[in-house]
């Protein structure tokens, strides 16, 4: 395992820092499904007690990030074929509805930044910085959301992006994919300039969809997950 002793000078409470730190490694992979969470091998890693840890791994239970095995023990959660279609489904929805919402409140700060996202985001592609397209991906879509004004969809997004992250990653890594999703995001910015929010919440659909099969296929093919 590759997680990282903690920074205890944060002001957060410490099972909270421990949660998050635990939680981060799950999500980006460092902890890897099928994965045993032991608590003695955690605590020394993060430089903790064992009970912010047990506290985190339980709370990370609630969230279904982890799986309390009779007997066995706490391990990292699978995701499943139907678990990561039902999360894209709801993914594909809430993109388009965003993209359809957000056409009307766009401002030209937005358009302008978008673009900006867009510029950076293909100039990533084309050095193969699959860490700062992630980032960009997500800034991109995250200004889509904001410019809804709707806290509901956002918090909504933000918990399935998470989710997904392990897949997004292997579709960002994949670099005919990569450059698809730099002329994708063109096209609804396009959609925005000309106030057409059906056409902006078709393209955000398909955009999704795309991203969709591509990350099924991996999920087929990938024994471990």
């Amino acid at each position: 395992m590759g997680i990282n002793k903690l920074n205890l000078d944060d002001y957060k409470p410490l099972r909270e820092v421990v949660f998050e730190n635990i939680r981060k490694a799950i999500i980006e992979g460092v902890l890897k499904p099928g994965e045993r969470l032991m608590e003695i091998q955690l605590s020394e890693q993060l430089g903790v007690s064992r009970t912010p840890v047990r506290e985190a791994i339980r709370m990370l239970e609630l969230e279904g990030l982890v799986v309390m095995l009779p007997r066995k023990g706490a391990y990292v959660a699978n995701i499943s074929k139907k678990d990561l279609m039902d999360i894209l489904e709801v993914r594909v929805g809430l993109e388009g509805l965003a993209a359809y919402c957000a056409t009307d409140r766009m401002t030209k700060d937005h358009i302008k930044k978008l673009e900006t996202i867009s510029q950076e985001l293909e100039e990533a592609v084309y050095k193969n910085d699959v860490g700062t397209m992630l980032a960009k991906d997500e800034e991109f879509h995250t200004l889509i959301f904001e410019a809804t004004g709707n806290k509901r969809l956002i918090s909504m997004m933000i918990n399935i992006w998470e989710t997904v992250y392990r897949f997004r990653l292997m579709y960002m890594s994949d670099y005919s994919s990569a450059v698809n999703i730099v002329d994708e995001h063109k096209k609804i910015i396009e959609a925005f300039k000309k106030g057409k929010a059906n056409l902006a919440e078709k393209l955000a659909k398909e955009h999704i969809e795309l991203a969709q099969q591509f990350m099924i296929e991996k999920l087929m093919q990938d024994d471990r997950v």
